[in-house]
């Protein structure tokens, strides 16, 4: 009898623990339950609709964080979907509807180093610190006698999301073919020297130093020396003098390479651009 007591004694008390349990695991789903619509954060219905039609690169080139802040801030009104160069055309339509903004054409761009420096560019001095542009750049504005040189050290190759950037002779270069546009190398640059230049573009300045043209030739074998010979060969007036540097005009430049042929250091270079990149072929931008 005693067993048997002591046997209903300790099933009662597994029984009472039990239900002590099953009734605090009951409370605890009440409460997460009740806290959760308490505190519950609303999504912008608008920002889960644009971030679905972005392209997800995260690649910083819009100026935020990644694609659901610039979605917040399109969704705010604070943002230009022309910012985002990776979405394709297709899925800025659907944003622009979303925005209630209509689009205009907008030609396809490809990055370039408007550099030609590299180991043209002489050394002030021997850098051996951290193997970064950033980190050299800190270093009395890095170690090149040019003060616009590429610093060679892949800043840009390294947050390239397409792999379309390579650094050969300590002289960062893009492959256009590869390149998205997207900005990040722009935004990785400490030295400020990448631009986006129109896909149908025949040639670009790679030089980005505004210094006169004796300056430039003391520091660089291949710099611009500001002698203006582009500007004043070229046949279609596409070219002026801005900061002793030529600036295109694409809307001009019919790609004769007269400026290529004139240029005594070599630093209007021609691209190999595709047939099929023409003005009229683009993506599309937004415009409120």
């Amino acid at each position: 009898m005693n067993l048997l007591a002591n046997a209903v004694e300790t099933l009662k008390t597994v029984g009472i623990v039990a239900g002590i349990f099953a009734g605090a695991a009951l409370l605890i789903g009440i409460l997460i339950l009740v806290v959760a619509k308490v505190f519950k954060v609303n999504v912008d219905e608008k920002v889960t609709n644009i971030l679905s039609h972005l392209a997800g690169a995260n690649c910083g080139g819009c100026g935020c964080s990644g694609c659901s802040g610039f979605a917040a801030k399109l969704a705010s009104g604070e943002g230009d979907l022309s910012a985002c160069h990776v979405t394709s055309p297709e899925d800025k339509e659907e944003i622009a509807k979303i925005l209630g903004v209509t689009l205009t054409k907008e030609e396809r761009t490809v990055a370039v180093v408007k550099c030609n420096g590299g180991e043209n560019c002489g050394d002030k001095f021997v850098y051996n610190g951290n193997p970064t542009c950033a980190a050299c750049n800190s270093v009395l504005g890095g170690n090149k006698l040019c003060s616009y040189a590429c610093l060679g050290c892949g800043d840009c190759k390294d947050v390239c999301p397409e792999a379309a950037i390579s650094v050969e002779g300590k002289l960062s270069k893009v492959d256009p073919d590869r390149c998205v546009s997207c900005g990040a190398c722009i935004s990785a640059c400490p030295k400020g020297i990448i631009e986006r230049i129109p896909a149908s573009a025949p040639v670009y300045v790679a030089c980005s130093s505004k210094c006169k043209g004796k300056e430039v030739a003391s520091a660089c074998k291949a710099g611009c020396i500001a002698c203006g010979l582009c500007a004043k060969s070229c046949p279609h007036g596409a070219i002026t003098m801005q900061d002793n540097l030529p600036v295109f005009d694409y809307s001009k430049c019919t790609g004769c390479l007269t400026c290529v042929a004139k240029c005594p250091k070599k630093v209007i270079i021609k691209r190999d651009v595709a047939a099929s990149e023409s003005p009229e072929k683009g993506e599309t931008a937004a415009q409120a």
